[in-house]
């Protein structure tokens, strides 16, 4: 538990925006540095923060968030990056949305589109495209997560094996400095695969959270991604790796 009212809402803020910066808090907070140094390590020693460099990320484990956690964190960089990726679709597309909190953003974003065909293994976005009657909504069969209505196995993926669609929007656990997208479910890395082989083009959706984290199943890497959504830009080294890669980096900056 935090020790006191500045340290809950450091916690607050950090389960919301996915990390702390150290220089932010102590501006916002109107104290010193070193204050919110000790701060940040009180709470990494009570298991509820990991120190990085400048500040701190949420701790993770072998486990993912909880749903409704993940949602509200960084909502707003979800937004933007949700709606930026909506702009690189067109009308007429065929597309293929997986499970995340931020390709649900980009589900949103999609909803004054005319004439699209979205394939789906994730209940939430089905249900969020339920407005545009100019969609049609394909949904996957396969086993029910429970906790986040996500469509996961075997009979998932051989139902996204049937597609060939234009664009696939897919999102992630964690990215870590090598370029290779991590998660924590081998039955939903599964259908991801398939969603990426199934796709002429393939856009990841990131908040930059994700760059603090690590999960222990590796998805596939920048290399096959065609464009990636962020609200940051990357690490220098792997920005270079991506322009090796001819993996197109779009920032989406808050207002």
């Amino acid at each position: 538990m935090a020790h006191n009212f500045r340290q809950a809402e450091i916690l607050e803020i950090a389960r919301n925006e996915g990390r702390v910066v150290v220089e932010l808090l102590a501006e916002q907070f109107n104290v010193s540095l070193q204050t919110i140094r000790r701060d940040l390590s009180e709470l990494a020693e009570e298991g509820l923060l990991d120190r990085v460099h400048g500040g701190a990320v949420i701790r993770t484990g072998v486990a993912n968030f909880a749903y409704e956690e993940r949602r509200r964190m960084g909502e707003d960089a979800k937004a933007r990056i949700g709606r930026a990726c909506a702009r690189a679709i067109p009308d007429n597309s065929s597309i293929i949305l997986n499970l995340g909190t931020t390709t649900e953003a980009v589900a949103r974003e999609l909803l004054c589109h005319r004439n699209i065909t979205v394939v789906t293994n994730n209940s939430n976005v089905a249900n969020i495209l339920l407005a545009n009657d100019s969609c049609d909504i394909m949904v996957a069969g396969g086993h029910l997560r429970r906790s986040d209505g996500g469509l996961v196995g075997d009979l998932t993926a051989d139902f996204m094996s049937q597609f060939k669609v234009d664009f696939a929007v897919i999102g992630a656990s964690a990215l870590d400095e090598d370029g290779d997208l991590l998660d924590f479910d081998l039955a939903e890395i599964r259908v991801s695969r398939t969603i990426i082989r199934q796709a002429r083009k393939t856009f990841l959706v990131t908040d930059s959270s994700k760059l603090a984290r690590s999960a222990p199943v590796r998805l596939t890497s920048l290399s096959e991604i065609d464009t990636v959504f962020i609200d940051q830009p990357l690490p220098r080294v792997l920005s270079q790796r991506c322009a090796d890669w001819g993996t197109e980096i779009r920032v989406v900056e808050g207002a």
